[in-house]
């Protein structure tokens, strides 16, 4: 079970790279996006409504997403998400620039006195 204490912080301007992840997974409608992290977060990151329907409005703008209405898996009309060409370009840059981040923090805080 997940707790607040265990759920992470998302980390400002993480929100875009995590719907651009979400959504290169298979179309999604809002909802579903905020599914899917939580999904593939195991549950460590919910995001807020509030914050993630102003970041597709963001991300469909600058051309990273695509929208078309079509109907949710509960009969709703819903608009559903996918990636554009840029889109996918755009996440590849971001997570590459994010692995090299996480590996270059890791070693900082593994570092030991003998290294330095």
């Amino acid at each position: 079970m997940t707790t607040p204490q265990s759920q992470a912080q998302i980390l400002p301007g993480t929100l875009d790279l995590l719907i651009l992840k979400a959504v290169s997974l298979g179309p999604l409608h809002g909802y579903g996006v905020l599914l899917r992290i939580e999904q593939i977060s195991r549950r460590a990151l919910l995001i807020e409504q509030g914050a993630l329907y102003p970041a597709l409005f963001r991300l469909v703008h600058q051309g990273l997403l695509r929208a078309n209405w079509g109907t949710s898996e509960n009969n709703r009309r819903a608009k559903f998400y996918e990636l554009t060409a840029a889109g996918r370009k755009r996440l590849r840059e971001e997570a590459d620039g994010w692995n090299r981040l996480v590996a270059a923090i890791a070693s900082a805080l593994g570092a030991q006195p003998e290294e330095v």
